[in-house]
């Protein structure tokens, strides 16, 4: 057991962290302390991750969840996402007045959740990773109960949130029943003839419930209404490292536990139809925030394309956009949070009241410009390598006309993404109705975190040494304990 929490270092301390921060805040309630011990609880669980990226891969807990490479990758995805949103919701929850404890307690425990699951290597422990980051994320979605709004985004992602959830637990039964394992190399093993009527039944219903995970058409209905209605940083949390913690484990029971030839023309018209509404819907949004949510949307079609070559450069192309798509929306994300003005969490703010911001606050303006570039695959920004990444192995694959739809629907969502620049820096007040006070100042710490995803946006464009480090993660015999033959 001791072997096995050392291994696993980062879930414990986020864990011990999360329990002591309800206890803590119980007699302290909304100290200066609380948002310190989150983050640098998530912060040190990070720089272990970091350190076994390049560490021997293995299993832990009677190979329940799997350490190193690709988990290590993840995981430090999802926790360098929640230090990100710790730092950013500080100033943003005392400026809406709900700087309080729980909040930052219930990001630890949304994120233990994110690390189980990214960590996976049975159905069981996606089962229980899943559905403690969801009951997380509920709770957050909907915690500033004087919204109604907020209440009513947090009711609608809970309703389908159990819905989904219905659905993977009968496909999780099925599959057991069609292979009698549940660990991924087995059930992989189990249906090396094709497999029956039992085991792809429970492929599909699996699937429903991850596509819901990681909001693919059509199962996103949820997704624009939680954005709009949540603290605008807890947004951000969800956008990214859920999303990239669900992702996360799909590539592997994907890789592991089933046959490639099977399941890839259904990735790829889920794709299709992800990129599809996600970016046509975006088009007609005037919220900020609903905008970036369908744009989410449109970037989960994005991974899905890596993910339908089934080769390996696929699935490294796929953690690496996850890599991207965590920093271009956690500094999107921070930008919208700080111009907020409506009381409402952003929630009836139009995209017009943002006319002028280029100029009145240019860190904030010339740095949506690059997430905005960068979202949209403008190079050298890490957005164009992030597109490549994924669209090239579809190309290998045969599915050329795939990525030729992933060509024309990134050049679609350009238009949605170049008109927030557009109403920040060619329109002024008098054009449009901004309540946007000029006299505001930005907290510092928000700042920082806004540089930095800009600084790693251009150097992550310029290199892929993250790609070649991704690639390893699949290769035969250099993941061979994790990964199998």
């Amino acid at each position: 057991m001791w072997g096995d929490m050392a291994a696993t270092l980062s879930l414990v301390i986020v864990s011990l962290a999360g329990l002591a921060l309800v206890v803590f805040d119980a007699f302290n309630n909304r100290h200066v302390a609380t948002p310190w011990i989150a983050g640098l609880a998530l912060l040190a669980g990070f720089i272990f991750e970091i350190v076994g990226l390049g560490g021997p891969e293995g299993t832990a807990y009677s190979d329940m969840l799997r350490t190193g490479g690709s988990a290590a990758f993840v995981n430090a995805l999802v926790l360098g996402s929640g230090v990100l949103t710790v730092i950013l919701s500080v100033p943003y929850l005392k400026k809406i007045g709900h700087n309080i404890g729980e909040v930052y307690a219930l990001i630890l425990f949304a994120t233990v959740g994110m690390l189980v699951l990214g960590a996976a290597n049975n159905l069981i422990a996606v089962f229980v990773g899943l559905e403690t980051m969801s009951i997380c994320l509920y709770i957050l979605t909907g915690f500033v109960r004087s919204e109604s709004g907020s209440a009513e985004s947090a009711l609608k992602y809970f309703l389908l949130g159990a819905f989904s959830t219905g659905f993977f637990l009968y496909g999780i039964a099925l599959l057991y029943g069609a292979t009698g394992t549940m660990d991924f190399s087995a059930m992989k093993a189990g249906v090396e003839g094709g497999g029956g009527v039992m085991f792809w039944g429970g492929v599909s219903l699996l699937l429903v419930g991850f596509l819901f995970k990681v909001s693919a058409a059509p199962f996103h209905m949820w997704t624009p209404d939680a954005y709009q209605g949540a603290p605008t940083p807890i947004a951000g949390f969800m956008a990214t490292a859920s999303k990239t913690a669900a992702f996360g484990a799909l590539i592997i029971i994907l890789y592991k536990a089933l046959p490639t030839e099977r399941w890839t023309d259904v990735l790829a018209v889920f794709a299709v139809i992800t990129m599809v509404v996600g970016n046509i819907i975006a088009l007609s949004q005037q919220n900020v925030k609903r905008m970036l949510a369908y744009s989410s949307i449109a970037h989960a079609g994005y991974v899905l394309v890596g993910l339908s070559s089934g080769l390996v450069e696929g699935y490294s192309g796929a953690l690496f956009y996850l890599m991207v798509y965590v920093i271009m929306n956690i500094g999107a994300f921070g930008v919208v949070a700080l111009l907020e003005w409506d009381g409402k969490e952003g929630s009836e703010q139009t995209l017009d009241s943002l006319a002028g911001v280029g100029f009145r606050k240019p860190l904030l303006g010339w740095a949506m410009v690059v997430f905005m570039f960068s979202l949209s695959g403008f190079p050298p920004l890490a957005g164009f390598l992030g597109k490549w990444a994924v669209f090239a192995p579809a190309v290998d694959a045969g599915l050329v006309w795939l990525a030729i739809i992933g060509v024309l629907a990134s050049a679609v969502s350009a238009y949605y993404y170049l008109r927030v620049l557009v109403v920040m820096f060619m329109k002024t007040e008098t054009e449009a109705s901004s309540k946007l006070a000029d006299s505001f100042t930005i907290p510092r710490s928000s700042a920082a975190v806004i540089v930095l995803c800009v600084i790693l946006l251009f150097v992550f464009g310029l290199t892929t040494s993250v790609i070649e480090l991704t690639d390893g993660f699949f290769q035969s015999g250099s993941v061979a304990t994790v990964l199998g033959p």
